[in-house]
């Protein structure tokens, strides 16, 4: 039964309740409580039943027919919470929101909250080292505004976008945002792309949030369309959220002058954060640096590998503290063990505000706060910038208000220490006395009846009972006044005027500790949240500074240097070490020298495959992102310029739009790098061109290299296996080649993984597919054809007159180029790509019979 076929008239009160709240709450799955139990009903109960695997049942709504059910324990919805959010759905919590004892008909019942991938609060839902982040999306016809918050830290930050479907999707998935919001102008092929292919969760929201208490967010802000998004997102939030989220901080930009711009293809290809092939943590950057202590220092420090520095003035002053930390080892050592005892402020920060903490978050809260007078001291002596507000106050508040042992619910006491509130410790003296006084009764009836093993005990069903075992029955006389109150196999249980009296007054106390404990642990929590704004300001600073020590201890294990920054444009990194390999290599790495200058902008690399070409290529680009994040990095010494983008074509790539053919996808990369790199740039291309057919191949490479020599000029690795470009040595003045050696030996090869000036004429890969086992008939085989290329007259002219394309003179062809270079691939399908491929190849074979 689906529930649009549903009369309203003829359902169950309770039915017609949910029916009213559902119709508000379409497109999300709706947590019905019930009891003791969240229900799901009609399709909402198919999908849940489906995806976690529950009984679908049915349930009586007065109907002809039972309609769709299944419920979760509440105690236990957490656990099923985590699985449906994974699967990307957005659950709605509704909750009885008034006592059932005092409820007149049906209990009330409201939503208290939308929970989505981009809105998770549950500490156990979230992975503790990364932001969870739900972003908004303006389109404002000549550009993106991108706002994007974590809801659990209550952190914000806004970027300006391009008005480019790739540069809106770069940002969205280097952020690994998990939720999108969006107006109703933005291109649906984007949120298609992001539905479909990215599992992203996209809603369209086209309000914005006119609350001035939300004003403090964006009161630095001219410009209006990032305003316009700060205020949609925040609106999406208050709505979906049903509370206040006043501990949200003051929006950050992104200012894309600051950071050192990297696409996500290059930040996968150099595995950044996340290893590509594993597509976890493990063997990335992100792993190798990541020493931190506390939550908030690895979150920082991979938004710092993220997005590295162009500002010479803060790197430097990151080195400098690396410096003083490696100076003074054992004070280091000592921050290093503080730190460990510093919760996640961000987020309990976050749960405080947001309503759903207990007594541990508020202990965890005293336990850090304990340590910060010790880290402060620290800090003094290593004479670091900023001071660290202890919040003493605070933490007094705390250490003599919350007991130690206090249960994670708020209403089963036990949760405020003796010596706080003088009437709390009144009542519990009385109850302690109520329950001596049962505990004496239990002998004084042992006397009075002369049953030796009666025994007073307690239930939460029955109260207080007397229990006398069944041979002591007999024993218990009218005069006794027991009132039986209980039948159980081996025994009766019976009540007293006298126990009934004190189980009463004891029951009483209980309930008003209880009530008394709640209420001022909801004040201990309001003098807490007053406090939240300095709080995150405390959480920033640990952060930072467990992040430095991080890279500090990195530094010393691994014997990193400090680089030497420069405005000339120069790399001379001397010995350099490839960071994550030399960790995961069984044997020594071989060190090699990069030195790119004024007289050198383009390394063309050549040598055997596997030798390390890639490696080396990937060794300068992240010795690059270490040293402007404000690491120290692995090398003998390092003259580094900080670039202010990194383009980079290694290995396989993963085409963002989908749809575009390999040898496609790699020509847009190599085109994002043409049109964007400035001459303060860096790009490394492996293996350009591989993906077409050989003389194809080869012209674009060499095409692509004169072009940025002669009009970008910036800094460029090229490694490539068509030896025929390291001609272009001679005649292209800052071009030079370096090739990776390898050593020929009775007919086997020997990599020495060592970087030598000048070219190499071959790429040993029948040596390689020796090494990699192929069977010996076929080795043989195309050791043969090989000979008979290598001696074949036809080769080199061809080759040279494939290179002979760099003169650009006047020739047959010179109409079918212009055609080709008017062609704006991007613009084009690939329908529409192949239609031109088919009529410029007709054009060609014309030309080539009228040549004949």
């Amino acid at each position: 039964m689906k529930r649009n076929e549903v009369d309203k008239t003829k359902v169950t009160p309770m039915m017609s309740q949910y029916l009213d709240i559902k119709s508000e709450y379409e497109d999300v799955i709706l947590m019905f409580r019930l009891g003791d139990f969240y229900e799901m009903f009609f399709e909402d109960a198919e999908v849940v039943s489906k995806e976690l695997d529950l009984v679908l049942t049915g349930k009586n709504a007065g109907l002809n027919e039972r309609i769709p059910m299944c419920g979760i324990p509440y105690h236990a919805a957490n656990n099923y919470l985590e699985k449906l959010i994974n699967k990307g759905y957005k659950v709605a919590i509704c909750e009885q929101v008034e006592d059932p004892k005092i409820a007149q008909g049906i209990v009330k019942r409201e939503v208290i909250q939308i929970i989505s991938p981009g809105t998770i609060m549950n500490g156990d839902l979230l992975d503790e080292n990364s932001n969870n982040f739900i972003g908004n999306v303006r389109d404002f016809d000549h550009s993106y505004v991108l706002t994007y918050a974590d809801l659990s830290t209550g952190e914000i930050f806004v970027t300006l976008i391009d008005h480019s479907r790739e540069a809106l999707l770069n940002e969205i998935l280097s952020l690994n945002i998990k939720e999108i919001i969006q107006d109703d102008k933005v291109d649906k092929t984007i949120i298609d792309l992001l539905r479909n292919k990215y599992k992203i969760i996209v809603s369209v929201y086209n309000q914005e949030n006119s609350d001035q208490k939300y004003k403090y967010l964006y009161e630095d802000f001219s410009d209006i369309r990032l305003i316009a998004g700060i205020k949609s997102l925040v609106a999406y939030l208050s709505e979906t959220q049903k509370r206040s989220l006043d501990y949200l901080q003051k929006v950050s930009q992104k200012e894309s002058k600051d950071i050192m711009k990297m696409d996500i293809y290059t930040k996968r290809n150099l595995d950044l954060v996340e290893n590509s092939r594993l597509k976890t943590r493990s063997y990335s950057l992100l792993w190798l640096l990541d020493k931190t202590k506390t939550a908030m220092g690895s979150r920082n420090l991979k938004r710092w590998i993220e997005n590295p520095l162009t500002n010479h003035q803060i790197i430097e002053k990151r080195y400098d503290m690396i410096e003083t930390l490696l100076e003074e080892f054992i004070l280091k050592e000592e921050l290093q063990a503080l730190l460990y005892q510093i919760y996640d402020l961000e987020r309990l920060c976050g749960r405080i505000s947001y309503g759903n903490m207990n007594a541990k978050d508020l202990l965890q809260l005293k336990k850090s706060l304990r340590v910060l007078p010790d880290i402060q001291n620290i800090l003094k002596n290593l004479n670091y910038s900023q001071k660290i507000n202890c919040l003493q106050p605070l933490y007094e508040l705390l250490e003599k208000s919350i007991n130690e042992d206090a249960p994670l619910s708020l209403k089963e006491g036990n949760l405020i220490k003796s010596g706080f509130n003088l009437e709390l410790d009144q009542i519990k003296a009385n109850k302690k006395g109520d329950t001596d006084f049962i505990l004496k009764i239990e002998q004084e009836e042992r006397e009075r009846t002369g049953i030796k093993n009666l025994k007073v005990g307690f239930n939460k069903i029955f109260g207080y009972y007397i229990e006398v075992t069944k041979g002591n029955i007999p024993l218990v006389k009218e005069e006794f006044n027991y009132q039986r109150k209980q039948t159980l196999a081996n025994c009766e249980r019976y009540i007293t005027p006298l126990l009934k009296e004190k189980e009463e007054l004891i029951i009483g106390a209980e309930e008003k500790i209880i009530e008394l404990e709640y209420n001022l642990f909801m004040e201990i929590k309001d003098q807490t949240k007053q406090h939240v704004s300095e709080i995150q300001i405390i959480a920033k600073m640990i952060a930072e500074i467990d992040t430095l020590v991080s890279l500090a201890v990195v530094a010393e294990k691994n014997n990193y240097v400090r680089p030497k920054l420069n405005q000339t444009k120069e790399i001379k990194i001397i010995n350099s070490r490839h960071p994550l390999v030399e960790k995961v290599m069984n044997e020594e790495f071989v060190p090699n020298d990069i030195i790119l200058n004024e007289e050198t902008n383009i390394l063309i690399i050549t040598g055997p495959n596997m030798a390390g070409k890639s490696t080396y290529l990937r060794q300068l680009a992240i010795i690059s992102i270490m040293a402007a994040l404000g690491s120290f990095v692995p090398a003998e010494s390092a003259e580094i310029f900080i670039f202010d983008q990194i383009f980079t074509r290694i290995g396989a790539s993963d085409d963002l739009v989908s749809g575009e053919s390999t040898f496609m996808v790699e020509m847009m990369e190599a085109n994002n790098a043409i049109q964007n790199a400035t001459e303060s740039s860096l790009i490394l291309f492996d293996e350009l061109g591989r993906g077409t057919a050989t003389y194809d191949g080869m012209s674009l490479a060499q095409s692509i290299i004169e072009y940025i020599h002669d009009h970008i000029k910036c800094k460029t690795l090229f490694s490539t296996h068509y030896h025929e470009l390291t001609t272009l040595e001679e005649r292209l003045a800052k071009v030079k080649n370096v090739h990776v050696s390898a050593l020929e030996e009775l007919g086997n090869i020997i990599f020495l993984h060592k970087i030598k000036p000048g070219a190499v004429d071959k790429s040993y890969g029948i040596h390689v597919a020796k090494l990699a086992k192929l069977p010996n008939s076929l080795i043989k085989r195309a050791n043969e054809i090989l000979l008979v290329h290598e001696n074949s007259s036809i080769k080199k002219p061809i080759v040279q007159e494939q290179l002979n394309l760099d003169t650009y003179e006047e020739n047959k062809y010179q109409e079918i180029i212009e055609k080709i270079k008017a062609i704006n691939v991007l613009e084009k399908s690939p329908l529409e790509a192949l239609n031109i491929l088919d009529e410029i190849k007709k054009e060609v074979i014309n030309k080539e019979m009228d040549n004949d």
